[in-house]
């Protein structure tokens, strides 16, 4: 992998993101709209909030990550520009380290404003560090930005990249615990919501907003959020094409 081509490609994803101000105000701040509409949704039940609220911290930013990575990785293929681009000297490593840093980078702006929406402007109280919320939340945008990669490359056109989000993203949103907590699930359910990564993301949420300090639990499901992060980037590297069929 080449270390100045990904900082290229870097710059590249930046600036064609600068230009499309409708997919940086999705980017930017429909997780804070999101998160004011839920807290006055649960206006008369601030216990409420606190409860679910530090959780979809983590989940709003993985779903829109999610889908706007998707899209934009095909919409390179189906443009031809991918084609064009793996003609030079770029590798596929370098091209999606490029694009994973890129939205990393809008991730990590995206989640330090939704959190300081919600903590500050909309008082939601949480026991642990704010700083293990804000890293576990950008650490789920991140996710959510490696696997829109991954599944990019099944999709031959945008209606199809949006349509994996309620095929991939939705299941795991009944099943992570935010719900119902996963050991109340039918066995079969709760085993698998452990092969799914917002579950991870969910224990790790509400490990902070119990305890003052971190504890295993929070290190260990953050640890394993990393590790997909880093699956996801391979997996899509192998199966990325230059176009579609």
């Amino acid at each position: 992998m080449s270390l100045r081509i990904a900082t290229m490609t870097v710059w590249r994803v930046l600036n064609q993101l600068r230009r499309d101000r409708r997919t940086v105000a999705l980017l930017l701040i429909m997780p804070s709209v999101l998160m004011t509409l839920l807290r006055y949704v649960f206006d008369g039940s601030p216990m409420v909030f606190d409860h679910i609220g530090v959780t979809l911290l983590g989940i709003f930013p993985f779903i829109v990550m999610f889908l706007v990575t998707s899209v934009a990785m095909l919409r390179e293929r189906t443009s031809g520009t991918l084609e064009r681009l793996l003609t030079t000297p770029i590798s596929k490593l370098d091209l999606l380290v490029g694009y994973g840093t890129a939205f990393a980078l809008v991730a990590a702006v995206q989640t330090l404003l939704t959190c300081a929406t919600t903590l500050w402007l909309l008082d939601l109280h949480v026991c642990g560090n704010l700083s293990f919320v804000i890293g576990i939340s950008v650490a789920d945008a991140v996710l959510g930005a490696a696997l829109g990669l991954l599944v990019s490359a099944f999709a031959a056109t945008e209606f199809q990249a949006v349509q994996f989000m309620p095929a991939i993203v939705l299941p795991q949103l009944l099943l992570c615990g935010l719900f119902a907590p996963r050991d109340s699930m039918a066995s079969w359910l709760d085993a698998a919501s452990s092969l799914m990564p917002l579950s991870y993301v969910v224990e790790a949420l509400s490990e902070v907003a119990r305890h003052a300090e971190a504890t295993a639990i929070l290190w260990r499901d953050l640890g394993i959020v990393v590790g997909l992060i880093g699956v996801c980037l391979v997996l899509a590297a192998v199966t990325l094409r230059r176009k579609t069929p």
